[in-house]
């Protein structure tokens, strides 16, 4: 937290989804840290220290957010983690989040109704 606000940490290799996620959590008074790859993703972790980490299941390698989550437990990330996919609800169906290291599993694109409900629930906002 800083400033009174969530730091939330979104790595995705999209631009326009990189904005348009930014544009939806600022508004909502979230600080957003954000990077372009699972590689940048760590070197922001470190500097943010991020409550909630948002990052995308296929960024430059197919399984570069996967590699970044166990990256982030060995490191000893105590922030809820979501993963944004494309087939995030079948994921859902397919696979135990938890047993990824995740909180859950968001569809990507993510509806900003959706996205809010759980970020108030995990983060305890008011």
């Amino acid at each position: 937290m800083r400033e009174g606000k969530n730091v939330i940490l979104y790595i995705d290799d999209d631009p326009d989804f990189r904005d348009s996620m930014r544009a939806v959590l600022e508004a909502h008074e979230y600080i957003v840290a954000e990077a372009a790859t699972a590689e940048e993703g760590l070197r922001v972790y470190h500097q943010a220290k991020p409550d909630l980490i948002i990052v995308d299941l296929m960024m430059e390698e197919v399984d570069a957010g996967t590699h970044f989550v166990k990256e982030l437990a060995s490191l000893g990330n105590r922030a809820p983690i979501y993963m944004l996919s494309s087939v995030g609800n079948s994921m859902n169906l397919a696979t135990d989040p938890g047993s990824l290291g995740l909180a859950g599993v968001l569809q990507k694109p993510v509806e900003p109704e959706v996205l809010l409900s759980v970020l108030k629930t995990k983060l305890k906002r008011r």
